[in-house]
């Protein structure tokens, strides 16, 4: 679960809730015109952008803004540099069998006891890395798509109450609705895009930026011991990766840590 995610949600919901709570209630906030109109529109606007399945695709996507629980870039070269050592020692074969989490990484080890070529195993890993981008691309436009269409579907909604409010300012009982329907649109575009949609958005970028490096280093991890690389200079290169300041760590220890 990733707490920052989660907190940052509930927080901020939680305070515009209780300040709704502690001033005229609840009641006066909830319109369900105001509420058809941006939810409903800004879902369908960005349905038209993509197919169904993208789209029903993406919430199942944005679950994993709050229960991704993803493999450090340290743990995964602490891995590597194992599996390395093992390779270097007794052969290729020597890592058949051997129960490895990431299943990416799996897969590439999979592939190099199999006794597939370099360039085979590099353009799968590569393809899987691609294919994992796009989806999370995928995820990522619609979210800030809703997040654009939000706003958007709240001023036409206002525009639609205000055009309503105009045109019987002679009814006094038609003026309050109206009203209400010209600002709670506005008010539950923004919520729709800047509590929910582009935060999900942004996260789902960031994410996928970790998954990327982690998958880099994946690629360059196999293809360095399918090479019977040292393991030391492995070690020494896939440290690139990391941020300068946890360069220097010692990977073996991480790798206790992460047991």
């Amino acid at each position: 679960m990733d707490l920052a995610t989660l907190i940052g949600f509930i927080v901020a919901w939680a305070l515009i809730i209780a300040t709704i709570a502690l001033g005229s209630g609840a009641i006066v906030f909830v319109n369900l015109p105001s509420f058809a109109i941006v939810i409903g529109g800004a879902f369908a606007v960005v349905l038209m952008r993509f197919t169904l399945a993208q789209f029903l695709g993406s919430f199942k996507t944005a679950v994993k803004a709050f229960t991704y629980k993803g493999e450090s870039p340290e743990q995964l070269i602490a891995t590597v540099i194992d599996l390395a050592g093992v390779a270097r020692k007794e052969g290729l074969l020597a890592l058949e069998g051997r129960e490895i989490e990431n299943p990416v990484l799996q897969k590439g080890i999979t592939m190099l006891v199999d006794g597939h070529e370099p360039n085979v195993v590099k353009n799968a890993l590569i393809t899987e890395m691609n294919e994992t981008v796009a989806r999370h691309s995928i995820g990522q436009a619609i979210f800030k798509g809703i997040g654009d269409a939000g706003p958007a579907m709240g001023m036409i909604g206002t525009l639609v109450g205000l055009v309503q409010m105009l045109s019987n300012m002679s009814d006094p009982k038609s003026i309050g609705p109206a009203m209400a329907v010209a600002l709670l649109t506005t008010l539950y575009g923004a919520m729709l895009a800047n509590m929910f949609a582009l935060p999900i958005s942004d996260k789902l970028a960031l994410r996928s930026a970790q998954e990327l490096t982690n998958k880099n280093i994946i690629i360059v991890s196999v293809l360095g011991i399918q090479e019977g690389q040292n393991p030391k200079v492995l070690e020494e290169l896939l440290k690139n990766y990391l941020p300068a300041s946890k360069r220097e760590m010692d990977m073996s220890e991480e790798g206790e840590v992460a047991e």
